[in-house]
């Protein structure tokens, strides 16, 4: 055994050091999120009958989720390192199996959930957690071939290109990109050479690009996105429903619940485009609100990463970094669909759109950030004594 595993095994019987920052800004979020969900959502779940019908299942799963966090939050870095072959293989069966019919669920032409007693989960939150952990582990495992040989790093690239052809044929193209870039992001902060880096990047771009062009939805996506108010009643109609409801929030917003937009014009209010609604609601104010708290959040973890890294936890501070380039990036992605920056995709708002399987993965990661902390931490003030079980 290692001299940090058995520091981290040792200090696991001492007290939780827990980043308050990290759940300050997690229980803002997650708060802001519930009361957009059931601002966004009350008109349609009133027409089937209960208008907090969203929320009461926003707020079981984030309970659920808090419950995966403070399990998480028990369990040592370690133990993911050691599963870390094992993790992968089960995300790729989990891409794999969604493909399945009959076991994968499709939902609006896209194959992505699997059947979970009686419950829908989509499998690429989960997979994507489990295929970056183990990237993590193979950057401390094969740290020198990976930073000296072109092979070393397009072993663990290869798997992360594997899982996004996966996610690509259910088709989830923008879950694909997220992945890959945050896989990127990884092995770039681990020290891969820049060459074999940027010439990756150029690549993976040029093939990303030929694939949106090849495909006929997603050309007519990236046309649309160019010009939304030349279709506005057809291909342009979700865009330019979300670019009214961000104007007409200006500096103040039109108050808390008095969103027209989500009155069945703006379609996935509650979900994909959650931030519009806040935006018309809350205005310029809550958009920056919004802002501050996921740079802060994505800062906090980049910070534990570092210290990690400066204490000798490499597994550790990779494991914190991958969460804080995946949660700033999907935010910003979404945020930037919401405004007509880029072209739509199907991905969450973390923490703030409705949507179970997001929040509950987002919450167990950030249980694991919060690990990282409190074993930083003790490693820090107890040396090679003793961190928490």
């Amino acid at each position: 055994m290692s001299a940090t595993a058995h520091v981290i095994r040792q200090q696991a019987r001492g007290r939780l050091q827990i980043d308050l920052a990290v759940v300050g800004i997690t229980a803002a979020l997650l708060l802001l999120g519930l009361v957009m969900v059931t601002s966004a959502s009350v008109a349609i779940a009133a027409r089937e009958g209960d208008p907090f019908f969203y929320l009461e299942r926003q707020l079981l799963f984030a309970c659920v989720g808090v419950v995966f966090a403070a399990v998480a939050l028990r369990i040592p870095t370690e133990v993911w390192d050691r599963m870390s072959f094992v993790l992968l293989v089960t995300a790729i069966l989990m891409l794999m199996l969604v493909l399945v019919p009959g076991i994968g669920h499709s939902v609006n032409g896209s194959r992505r959930w699997l059947h979970v007693g009686v419950l829908n989960f989509q499998a690429s939150e989960a997979a994507r957690v489990m295929l970056l952990i183990y990237v993590c582990s193979y950057l401390v495992r094969r740290e020198e071939e990976m930073r000296t040989t072109a092979l070393g790093f397009l072993k663990p690239l290869g798997v992360l290109v594997l899982a996004a052809l996966l996610l690509l044929v259910e088709p989830d193209f923008g879950s694909g990109v997220v992945l890959l870039a945050t896989g990127m992001g990884v092995l770039f902060l681990a020290g891969v050479r820049l060459r074999y880096f940027l010439s990756v990047c150029v690549a993976g771009i040029a093939v990303l690009c030929l694939v949106a062009v090849m495909t006929p939805y997603r050309l007519a996506r990236v046309i649309t996105f160019l010009d939304p108010w030349a279709d506005p009643f057809n291909k342009g109609f979700q865009l330019t429903q979300s670019l009214i409801a961000i104007g007409r929030g200006e500096a103040f917003g039109v108050g808390l619940g008095s969103s027209v937009q989500k009155l069945f014009y703006l379609p996935e209010a509650h979900t994909d485009f959650v931030f519009a609604v806040l935006a018309e609601e809350l205005g310029l104010v809550g958009i920056a609100v919004v802002v501050v708290l996921v740079l802060a959040l994505s800062y906090r973890a980049l910070v534990i990463a570092r210290n990690a890294a400066e204490a000798g936890l490499k597994f550790q501070s990779y494991l914190a970094a991958a969460f804080g380039i995946w949660f700033g990036m999907q935010a910003f992605i979404n945020m930037g669909v919401n405004m007509g920056l880029l072209p739509t995709k199907g991905l969450t708002l973390p923490l703030l759109s409705y949507g179970r399987s997001s929040l509950v993965v987002t919450l167990a990661w950030i249980g694991v950030l919060l690990r990282v902390h409190h074993e930083t931490q003790t490693t820090r003030s107890g040396g090679l004594r003793g961190v928490v079980r």
